[in-house]
């Protein structure tokens, strides 16, 4: 039976492609800038990828000096041509986001795959391309505010008019967007999903942690942050890690919008306590609240 890339397996943490890529070349891997480069393979619609937003954004502020994180896109639900391990339509798919949205503490409404669901998770893949080829952090703030529409707002990300909502709010310059996206964009992620073959990526998410010399460690599925690290120290013997102020203020102004788990992953708190402080400071009004049935997020 093939595996379901929407049925994520919350004990394994991974969210599995259909069938397995068959090529297996595993080539060079270009030396980034920093001592450390890691590939990651992921989807905008990888519910377990949202679920190690906390680990990753922790890795970036305490790691970010040595660490190169290279996002591609690795095509995740090319279509609904399956039928497997219980989902063979996409009302299925919504039951099973509310239980991963407990599991990791994350907030995600699986309504979208009941009021207006996607077909597809190519078009905000090559939409993430087209932001990448105008500027990297502002493509990650996309890839953000994609993933905060369709894991919270109930919104379909294949849809244009959300996706160049998502562009303007990341600062692109959506004509050039809407170009690329026609365009360059879609050879970038046939070549991301070539650069997944190549390296077997049998699902999302998928950490390849190379050093200088080219030897990798891989973290594959969610992960305690802890994993992540070791991956870390042993491509890069005696990685320093970096202080990072735990204030509220800085947090926020890293990154405008936190869900409980997250500030509780940076802050060094536990969840009810970080919920205490992150409610106590919306009803200062220094905080807005988007509330879900399955979490909150907060925005500066």
């Amino acid at each position: 039976m093939k595996n379901n890339p929407l049925l994520c397996d919350t004990e394994s943490g991974i969210c599995e492609l259909p069938s397995a890529p068959a090529e297996n070349i595993e080539g060079t891997v270009e030396p980034g800038t920093k001592p450390v480069k890691i590939i990651y393979f992921t989807d905008p619609i990888c519910s377990t990828c949202w679920g190690i937003e906390p680990q990753l954004r922790r890795l970036k502020l305490e790691y970010g000096q040595l660490v190169e994180l290279e996002y591609r896109m690795g095509g995740l639900l090319p279509d609904w041509s399956y039928n497997s391990g219980g989902i063979s339509k996409p009302s299925d798919v919504a039951p099973h986001w509310d239980e991963v949205s407990h599991y990791y503490k994350m907030p995600i409404v699986g309504d979208v795959w009941l009021e207006d669901p996607l077909h597809s998770s190519y078009p905000p893949s090559v939409a993430f391309k087209a932001a990448q080829i105008q500027d990297e952090d502002k493509a990650i703030a996309f890839l953000r505010r994609i993933r905060e529409m369709v894991f919270l707002e109930k919104k379909n990300i294949t849809r244009w008019e959300h996706l160049s909502e998502a562009a303007g709010y990341a600062g692109l310059d959506v004509a050039r967007f809407e170009r690329d996206y026609q365009t360059d964009a879609v050879t970038m992620f046939r070549e991301d999903l070539k650069l997944a073959a190549q390296w077997t990526v049998r699902g999302f998410p998928t950490l390849l942690v190379f050093n200088r010399e080219g030897l990798h460690e891989k973290v594959y599925g969610f992960k305690p942050y802890d994993v992540f690290e070791a991956a870390i120290a042993k491509m890069h013997p005696g990685a320093p890690k970096a202080w990072y102020s735990k204030n509220w203020q800085d947090l926020f102004g890293k990154y405008p919008t936190l869900t409980t788990q997250e500030f509780a992953v940076l802050a060094g708190q536990d969840f009810d306590a970080a919920d205490q402080q992150l409610g106590a400071l919306a009803g200062e009004g220094l905080l807005a609240a988007f509330v879900t049935p399955n979490g909150t997020l907060w925005k500066s």
